[in-house]
């Protein structure tokens, strides 16, 4: 069989179509179909008037960008993919290797409890795909095909029974339960035989200790049962029989835990009223007034190897070798002997009730020696197989509980469709990296899946399920499932994306009705950018209207300076910035999300705010996440940013393998996405950031060099290269440049005045070697909390200045001491020699929020300007204020900038005439601060 054209194969195909004469109908065939695959990979939403590039068309030089993406290369490189793959390979009962899982959040214990296994591996799968885009290396394309050869055999697996998984035992062969498989032996009903005397021996070799995994556990329900648990609550062996529950339970506990990962002996008798527990050949427990046996239990329909009848217990992680069982009790000697030989070999010979070896190497069932035939067989306690395209690191029952779930409890159900979008996104990228079909059949095979499940269920239980915190959370599941859309075509993945609507949300947003307060932030954040791709798709002008004013929601309203928001994860009331600051504010995921959907709004609408936010929250937050630092066991990334005073950042968050671990990862393999933009009829090139890189614009035939060290420089230069081609270039002009924007091509001005807030055309037909050079003088700059103007955050152009100071009580900072005439504040402020932008005030040190340091920091101080100083000059009057928290000086730098001291000058008689009248200030005091300014020397 020939094996599946590639994307590489299919765009190809579709050039080579395109060019060549069209010869007849019957010759197309697979070429045509090519030709469609290719231009569906390449379909660019038609409702997009400007578009990216991909990646790979956009390439970092040195400078900021290139060198906190190497850290994160350094991860991408040296992380043991094997361990990631882990969780998948257990829940598949797949052999893992030996590997260790990653723990955390991507564990079975901890936080999670187990219920967001795979979350990260689709994480680390997306951050591989940008890297090999990126750089191009094929240790990220090799890794790829690892990860998707590994993730396609589990989803085979997950289609069958499960078979054994043989290992070393403690005599010849064993069988493993890898934990996480979920998988038991289920003997026939029939092994206990009613005994009225009875001994159960069995190797075992734990692989964890989760109290109260069963090694073996026969019984009805939670009423009748006979068990024995490798550790009960004190963590030591314990046997019990009871036919009235817990508390009616006759037991035996053991003195001392069992190792793990080594062989151990267990045995217990029953006869006579008499019941012993041995551990290695040794009694460690005896009880003498067992009256309780098999027999008096009746038929059990539950007998279990590695699966206890509480469903609350863990399953047994670890091997067994031997399991016999006796219709009498055994002597201290004999069970002395089975501890050098096989039960076989020994005198008490095979068990008479159930004898097995595990000696089997494959298939799913284990034979009986004991000459009963009492097959036993390997199950999952899910049951199984899974339905065809499923795949994750976990059961089907997650998604089967939200289902039914009307309250949220994530210790039981933790968001699954967002553990399957990240999964789904990371294939899919991965697909669109490496053109590997297998990827595209994984993420194919998802939708599929999800589209045959949720498409059965009632309007009414969609809505709900959406609807609960955490547990119905979904992700950017939408966005990647349209996305695939454009790739398969197939009506039902388009069907899918449109299950997901979430009606109150949508209707409320698109009616711009703010029902933000109290939802949790990054549940609902993605949400839109995937509603964007829904307007793309079907034309319904409520998912674009939602979308817009919900950004406006978010960014006007709840911002902090850096441009993260929420805290604790949640989002309070409109216009509380002060009253929300706190050691859990600013998600990382958060800011994450709000880049792409600002990205994708601005495809849509080229509305410059919207690439003033991508530029504060990248240049701050998304940079200042990412620890200066590299490691390859860890990505170095916050959860949250805490802002209050002193607040130390955490870039080992929580357990590990979080959220913001996972969109950290990518953030920092994906710098170069909004550099540049293109119009969709390519008559404009649009420069979004100031950013060293080289773009390939091939369907010009140009290449724009962009070199720069900004934000440590104040300008940029762009060179064209190759041949010439018309275009206007569109020059981001940031809403911070009042400091002046100028632009020059070849040495030339360019006329017009660059308005802050907008972009700058220079239209003409551009030729290899032309330069543009741009100059954009930075001021110094407060931005006040919008209910609680004394509490100020600082910015030098793009870049958010942090105080590095210990203090747990704000910083309390005058900043018109030294204002020089153009109204910028950095004359105050003192350079530190040999270090770009850092300053230093009364003592502390301001450097860039971008600096991934462990420095106690302070990313808001209380603004104090208790006397009128001027150029340096203290006048020695209180600087008096208005009801609303207006000073003095405020109102006379407001008027800034002024065009030379008379100005200023003026504007402080005026200002003190005025204040004078009002009854603010004193006549005399207002005149010694008329002559304090007229004697003062003024920075430019």
């Amino acid at each position: 069989m020939a094996p599946p054209l590639s994307r590489r194969s299919l765009l190809q195909a579709a050039a080579l179509a395109a060019a060549a004469p069209a010869i007849s109908h019957t010759a197309t065939g697979r070429a045509a179909a090519a030709v469609q695959e290719a231009q569906a990979v390449t379909a660019v939403p038609s409702a997009w008037s400007v578009q990216p590039f991909a990646l790979d068309d956009v390439a970092l030089r040195p400078g900021l960008f290139a060198d906190k993406r190497q850290l994160m290369l350094e991860h991408a490189r040296g992380y043991d993919v094997n361990r990631l793959l882990q969780v998948f390979r257990a829940n598949a009962g797949l052999a893992t290797g030996g590997a260790v899982a990653p723990g955390g959040w991507e564990g079975l214990d901890g936080e999670a409890n187990g219920n967001l296994r795979g979350h990260y591996t689709g994480h680390f799968l997306t951050m591989l795909s940008q890297a090999y885009a990126g750089t191009g290396e094929q240790v990220f394309a090799d890794r790829i095909g690892t990860m998707i050869g590994a993730l396609t055999e589990v989803r085979a697996a997950l289609r069958t029974d499960p078979a054994v998984l043989s290992v070393g035992g403690r005599f010849g062969t064993a069988a493993e339960n890898v934990r996480g498989s979920y998988q038991y032996v289920d003997l026939p009903a029939a092994v206990p035989g009613g005994a009225s005397a009875i001994t159960l021996s069995a190797w075992v070799k734990p692989a964890h200790d989760g109290n109260w995994a069963r090694v073996f556990d026969f019984g009805n329900d939670n009423t009748r049962y006979l068990y024995l648990a490798a550790r009960n609550s004190g963590g030591v062996p314990r046997f019990a029989v009871t036919t009235g529950g817990p508390g009616g339970e006759q037991g035996l506990d053991g003195t001392a835990a069992l190792p793990l990962n080594q062989w151990s002996h267990l045995a217990v008798t029953i006869a006579g009223g008499t019941g012993t527990l041995y551990v290695n050949g040794t009694s460690v427990a005896r009880n003498t007034a067992m009256t309780l046996t098999p027999a008096a239990l009746g038929t059990l329909t539950n007998n279990w190897l590695g699966r206890s009848n509480f469903a609350t217990d863990p399953v047994f992680a670890g091997a067994y070798d031997e399991f016999n069982v006796w219709s009498r009790a055994l002597s201290a000697a004999e069970i002395t002997q089975l501890q050098g030989a096989r039960a076989a070999d020994a005198s008490a010979g095979r068990g008479n009730l159930a004898s097995y070896a595990f000696d089997e190497t494959s298939g799913g069932t284990f034979a009986d020696a004991s000459g009963r035939g009492l097959t036993a067989t390997l199950r999952r306690t899910w049951s199984g197989p899974s339905h065809p395209g499923f795949l994750a690191a976990y059961p089907e029952t997650q998604f089967i509980d939200l289902e039914s779930r009307t309250t949220s409890d994530y210790t039981k159900v933790w968001a699954p469709y967002y553990t399957a979008h990240k999964i789904l996104r990371g294939v899919l990228d991965a697909y669109l990296a490496t053109e590997d079909a297998r990827a595209l059949d994984l993420a194919s095979g998802m939708c599929d899946w999800m589209h045959a499940r949720l498409s059965q269920l009632p309007e009414a239980t969609l809505q709900r399920m959406w609807g609960l915190f955490s547990s119905g959370e979904f992700g950017g599941i939408v966005e990647a499932i349209c996305e695939l859309h454009t790739i398969t075509g197939k009506a039902e993945h388009l069907a899918l994306a449109r299950l997901f609507d979430l009606d109150r949300l949508i209707d409320n947003c698109a009616a711009n009705t703010d029902i933000l307060d109290g939802l949790h932030a990054n549940q609902h954040i993605p949400i839109f950018t995937g509603y964007l791709r829904l307007y793309d798709a079907t034309g319904e002008a409520r998912y674009l209207d939602a979308a817009r004013n919900f950004w406006d929601m978010v960014v006007t309203h709840r911002m902090y300076g850096i441009g993260g928001t929420s805290t604790a994860e949640f989002w309070k009331a409109r216009d509380v910035i002060a009253g929300t600051l706190s050691d859990t504010t600013a998600e990382t995921c958060c800011a994450y999300n709000m880049l792409k959907l600002s990205r994708t709004l601005f495809f849509h609408e080229q509305q410059p705010k919207y690439m003033d936010y991508y530029e504060r929250a990248l240049y701050n937050q998304v940079l200042g996440s990412k620890q200066d630092k590299a490691d390859a066991e860890k990505p170095l990334v916050t959860y949250f940013i805490g802002l209050t005073p002193g607040h130390v950042r955490d870039y080992t968050p929580k357990q590990g393998t979080t959220c913001c671990e996972g969109t950290g990862m990518e953030s920092a393999t994906k710098y170069q996405d909004s550099v540049y933009f293109k119009a969709a009829d390519g008559s404009a090139l649009y420069v979004n950031l100031y950013s060293p890189s080289q773009l390939t614009w091939a369907e010009k035939g140009v290449t724009i060099t962009q070199a720069t060290s900004f934000p440590r420089e104040q300008g940029t230069t762009l060179t064209i290269g190759g041949a010439g081609a018309a275009f206007a270039l569109r020059l981001r002009v940031p809403s911070w440049a009042t400091a002046g924007f100028r632009v020059t091509v070849n040495g030339s001005a360019v006329s017009g005045t660059p308005t802050p807030g907008s972009y700058f055309t220079v239209s003409r037909t551009w030729r290899g070697g032309d330069t543009v050079r741009i100059s954009m003088p930075f001021r110094l700059r407060v931005e006040k909390a919008l209910d609680d103007p004394s509490l100020q955050t600082l910015f030098h152009g793009p870049v958010n200045l942090v105080g590095r100071n210990s203090s747990t009580s704000h910083l309390r900072l005058g900043l018109y001491r030294n204002a020089g005439l153009s109204g910028d504040l950095l004359p105050s402020l003192t350079p530190v020699s040999g270090k770009p932008l850092h300053f230093t005030l009364d003592g502390t040190e301001f450097a860039p929020f971008f600096e991934g340091t462990e420095d106690p920091t302070h990313a808001y101080f209380r603004r104090s300007e208790p006397r009128v100083v001027l150029g340096n000059s203290d006048s020695g009057v209180a600087n008096p204020a208005k009801s609303d928290g207006t000073t003095l000086l405020d109102e006379i730098w407001a008027g800034a900038p002024f065009a030379g001291k008379g100005a200023l000058v003026s504007r402080v008689r005026s200002t003190v005439s005025a204040w004078v009248s009002a009854g603010l200030l004193s006549q005399a005091d207002g005149q010694t601060v008329v002559r304090t300014a007229e004697r003062a020397t003024y920075a430019p």
